[in-house]
């Protein structure tokens, strides 16, 4: 049963909640600096570094629950997601990435860490930290988010009941796991997280320059961060988000709030069926 603590920590996704902004970003460009990219992979504490970030002053920083608030977004992450992975289309260059993230300071977790080589092309003066965690309990927690999203109630239901929402936010989700971890079926990907964990991690290591980057370990609280960034260390507690309790609530939320979005979408096309097919009945009866 949920308890209060819990819906205390379920408030950082609270871009559920908000009605969607509906805004197209290929209309938008680019109207704050990027300064930082966190590249840690799926849960190494992306949330919490997302409100790290935040606290320090970087506008906008994007996470994937940045999705919710405008959920059009997905619309261009799962283009440049085929075109990075599947050869379709063209990929994403400043102009695309000053689109979509042009209100942002900095970004952090899926999908855009995937395009974290395009974005140092495209920023090349950002400050780059990689937040690194015991691969042991990343990997229990990755599991626990590859179920989550390749939930087969999702994937075969509720992405076509409800389209425009959640069919558009899982079908991101698909496509950033298919593409770090090789493979949409589960256990498949389960198999493979652990080499592609490896793998992010060490290329990124090998690439960016020593000077900007910031190896930062999960747990290591302000100063590390704040002393690479140049910022002072915060008169609050380091955030702590995210946790696996609170991933779980997210998408029973998630999951709930698309089978009431799914009824009353059923409920329309059903319910305009009938007046279609009793005026056309009524017609041909005269």
């Amino acid at each position: 049963m949920a308890t209060e603590a819990d819906y205390e920590r379920l408030s950082n996704w609270a871009h559920m909640l908000n009605p969607d902004a509906n805004i197209d970003r290929r209309n938008c460009q680019r109207v704050v600096k990027m300064e930082v990219l966190s590249l840690g992979i799926a849960r190494t504490g992306t949330l919490s570094m997302q409100e790290a970030l935040t606290i320090l002053g970087y506008p906008n920083t994007y996470h994937y629950s940045s999705i919710f608030a405008n959920v059009r977004d997905a619309d261009m992450w799962n283009t440049a997601l085929r075109a990075k992975y599947q050869g379709r289309g063209k990929p994403f260059g400043r102009q695309e990435w000053d689109q979509l993230l042009g209100h942002c300071g900095a970004i952090t977790d899926v999908p855009a860490i995937c395009f974290w080589r395009e974005l140092l092309d495209a920023y090349p003066d950002v400050k780059v930290v990689l937040v690194e965690r015991d691969e042991d309990s990343w990997f229990k927690s990755c599991c626990a988010l590859i179920d989550g999203v390749l939930n087969p109630l999702g994937r075969y239901v509720l992405r076509y009941t409800d389209p425009y929402g959640f069919g558009r936010i899982i079908n991101c989700g698909g496509l950033w796991i298919e593409g770090l971890f090789g493979s949409i079926d589960s256990a498949r990907a389960k198999a493979n997280a652990r080499a592609a964990y490896r793998k992010h991690n060490s290329e990124i290591k090998a690439t960016v320059p020593h000077d900007r980057l910031l190896l930062y370990r999960l747990g290591s609280g302000w100063e590390p961060l704040c002393d690479f960034l140049g910022k002072p260390i915060p008169e609050v507690p380091f955030p702590n988000r995210n946790d696996s309790r609170t991933l779980e609530l997210a998408f029973k939320h998630l999951i709930a709030r698309t089978v009431r979005r799914s009824l009353i979408n059923i409920a329309v096309v059903f319910g305009g069926g009938a007046v279609a097919f009793g005026a056309v009945w009524k017609y041909l009866a005269r």
